[in-house]
């Protein structure tokens, strides 16, 4: 289902734009490059955006990868890669993606469910990440086991806990160590994150009281109005309260800070958007239906239109939203 059925429109957002005199949304730079490597996951979340699961065929291929190589090696700006899925660490090429890309002394991200640590064939994978310096960020929508259980299936918070435990054994949570672990949060239903400051602190107390857990940053992240969360705001009649929610709740100081700004979004096949929410809504950069092999490097991207619809005030409700949490 397509956003396209929501009370609000593509001419909605920009409106609001227009009126609250940020203008339309342009690319300014590309610093980062997030790389949906396929949707097989071993889990189905309530709030993917992604559909992501585990009868999901889609994989990223060896020749894209080697095609992402290419571009990364003849861009000027990049600083961050970003690996999503699914679950990006089942996909067959994810450790030589890491590994090329740390080679060329890049930020990389990995955006991990914990539980996949546990998966046959990944006895290593949280000891791979630690050798290359992997930033780990990993979804935990809350601090109790029933929140967890109810959004991502029964048992997941318990191997989260585990699998949190491991990774702080390895040195990561530790503001010594140079290993990276922040957790996100999304909300358990059709409302808005609280404010990410005093909920970073609830958890770490909850956490580290409970399961002795450190982690380095909490982001809240708003529930976009996408996919498996779109099929459930229509199934329970919130559509239209949740939208008109985020559309009053429009905050024109998070627009400087938007995510898409400095980024550029490539899925499995190679199909280049502005924003991992627009991939998944197949809503290509406006004018053009590129792929990584349409552009000389990623450079040339900077100064483009940016793809806008009604799920946009999704990351510029409240305090705002991105991949890197809060934008205020």
């Amino acid at each position: 289902m397509s956003t396209q059925t929501t009370p609000l429109s593509h001419a909605d957002f920009e409106q609001t734009l227009r009126t609250s005199g940020c203008g339309l949304l342009k690319r300014v730079s590309v610093r980062t490059l997030q790389i949906n490597v396929g949707k097989l996951c071993n889990q189905a979340c309530l709030h993917c955006h992604v559909d992501a699961g585990p009868k999901r065929t889609e994989q990223m291929a060896s020749d894209t990868v080697d095609r992402l190589i290419e571009l990364v090696d003849a861009s000027s700006g990049l600083e961050t890669v970003d690996i999503t899925g699914g679950a990006p660490e089942l996909n067959p090429h994810f450790r030589r993606l890491v590994v090329e890309m740390r080679r060329r002394n890049l930020h990389v991200i990995d955006r991990c469910n914990l539980t996949v640590l546990f998966e046959p064939g990944q006895a290593d994978l949280a000891a791979f990440l630690c050798e290359h310096q992997v930033e780990i960020i990993a979804s935990l929508p809350c601090y109790t086991a029933d929140n967890v259980d109810k959004q991502r299936g029964k048992g997941v918070f318990g191997k989260s806990i585990e699998a949190l435990r491991l990774l702080n054994e390895l040195g990561y949570g530790d503001s010594d160590s140079g290993r990276v672990l922040n957790l996100v949060y999304n909300p358990g239903g059709a409302f808005l994150p609280p404010a990410q400051a005093s909920l970073e602190a609830r958890y770490k107390d909850e956490l580290y009281d409970h399961f002795g857990v450190v982690f380095n940053q909490l982001f809240t992240l708003t529930n976009m109005p996408i996919s498996r969360f779109l099929h459930s705001l229509v199934r329970d009649g919130d559509l239209e309260r949740y939208m008109e929610l985020l559309a009053q709740s429009f905050n024109p100081a998070t627009v400087e800070g938007l995510m898409c700004r400095h980024q550029v979004s490539v899925d499995w096949e190679g199909r280049l958007y502005d924003c991992d929410f627009n991939q998944m809504l197949e809503l290509r950069v406006p004018g053009d239906r590129l792929t990584l092999w349409d552009v000389p490097d990623l450079d040339t991207l900077a100064g483009w239109r940016i793809a806008t619809d009604s799920h946009c005030f999704g990351c510029t409700a409240g305090a705002g939203s991105s991949c890197g949490g809060s934008l205020g």
